[in-house]
């Protein structure tokens, strides 16, 4: 029978998971959104239901993966479905490079041409975006965004439902706070608090 990935959120970032999970052997791929019966597909897959909908069928879909952007949503879907002992997929795309040496936890996803590099913890409901990179003994917290040609360099730590600005980078042994976006283009060289926003070369707090 084949394997049949539920997807939650029918946006970008959910096309994004289905794209991926149907190229590394998911074998079908339907969503589930809060804008169902208004919303009925995505491109050419079908939305089933909404959330709610999802949690009264888990027993029907092999995997579950959350295709929300923002980090705490996300991470609140996620922990719902966990609680519920739900199938939460991980989806690595087949061109990317994971090292067998790191370590993803629950609903992370790993999109075409990212790199995470060996000792490299990735929390759960994590992403690595397109090209982007992630090296040697990292610690991303649960939510964190690692945007589209971002390179975050060897042994630094992300707090939760951090964001990495496309094309940012980050200094190696930099500490960066929960819930902080670094914006797109900046470059960490030093440690950053938690929710503030960073932006710049060097990145230093908006105000």
């Amino acid at each position: 029978m084949s394997q049949i990935l539920a997807i939650v959120g029918a946006g970008g970032h959910g096309r994004v998971i289905a794209d991926a999970a149907l190229e590394c052997g998911w074998g079908e791929v339907v969503f589930f959104d809060d804008r169902f019966p208004q919303l009925l597909s995505t491109l050419q897959w079908p939305v089933l239901g909404s959330l709610e909908d999802l949690m009264a069928t888990l027993h029907r879909y092999s995997g579950i993966a959350v295709g929300i952007g923002n980090g705490k949503t996300r991470l609140s879907i996620l922990d719902r479905l966990l609680e519920r002992g739900a199938p939460v997929a991980t989806v690595i795309h087949p061109r990317a490079w994971v090292s067998s040496r790191a370590s993803l936890a629950e609903g992370c996803l790993i999109a075409a041409g990212a790199v995470v590099n060996v000792g490299a913890r990735i929390g759960r409901g994590g992403i690595v975006n397109t090209g982007a990179t992630v090296d040697h003994d990292c610690d991303l917290g649960p939510g964190v965004h690692v945007a589209p040609g971002a390179n975050v360099a060897g042994s630094v730590e992300i707090g939760a439902n951090a964001w990495i600005g496309v094309g940012a980078s980050v200094k190696q042994g930099v500490r960066i706070g929960s819930g902080t976006v670094v914006g797109a283009g900046a470059a960490v060289v030093s440690d950053l608090p938690d929710d503030i926003v960073a932006v710049g070369v060097p990145a230093r707090s908006r105000t």
